[in-house]
């Protein structure tokens, strides 16, 4: 496994080479997934946050909506954008067409071996918090297996991607941590850090 700051090293660098590209990609994305937020931050009752009288009309099922966005929309949009974070690590050609292409092809599959990643986390999280972060770390190459082994089956990914963190989980948890001054840092900007440079 290589150093993590030959990783980050890398991963710089080739960012820097298709920047445009790799911030148009990442807007897209978020917009996507800020337009579902729209529905799943209502309840059940039709209400927005903090709402107390229903909204009538189009708005009423929100809440049944929001589940169906959450399950079946954010899924291959997660796989998507790890298609194309991968293309760009892999100093490969970023390209948006095939990059929603890629979360939405296989998309059954895709949505399988995401909601079986967040229920395995879930469950794990509920037997503690320590459990749940360290199997959230082995299941984290699932998106990216997902993209690049779409013939292994939503079960099967979870169980390369465990196999792929054995004896990595420390390192993975230490890359995450080393981004924590960047994630403060994106949050006092509202955001632009991110869409421009950590994204």
């Amino acid at each position: 496994m290589k150093l993590r700051a030959e990783i980050k090293s890398q991963a710089k660098e080739r960012f820097a080479k298709q920047y445009w590209i790799s911030v148009g990609a990442f807007v897209l994305i978020m917009l996507c997934m800020c337009v579902a937020s729209v529905f799943t931050s209502t309840d059940t009752w039709g209400r927005s946050p903090g709402m107390f009288v229903p909204m009538a009309g189009p708005f009423m099922g929100f809440g049944f909506i929001g589940v169906a966005v959450s399950v079946f929309l954010m899924p291959p949009l997660t796989v998507a954008y790890a298609w194309f974070s991968m293309r760009i690590y892999n100093d490969e050609t970023g390209e948006i067409g095939p990059m929603f292409g890629a979360g939405f092809k296989n998309y059954w599959h895709n949505v399988g071996g995401m909601l079986f990643m967040e229920l395995f986390t879930f469950l794990w999280t509920l037997l503690f918090i320590v459990p749940g972060i360290i199997k959230a770390i082995a299941y984290s190459m699932t998106p990216y297996i997902l993209t690049d082994l779409p013939r292994v089956t939503p079960t099967q990914a979870l169980k390369v991607s465990m196999k792929m963190t054995k004896g990595y989980k420390g390192e993975i948890f230490v890359m995450y941590l080393s981004f924590i001054g960047w994630g403060i840092l994106t949050a006092l900007t509202g955001g632009i850090l991110g869409i421009f440079y950590t994204g």
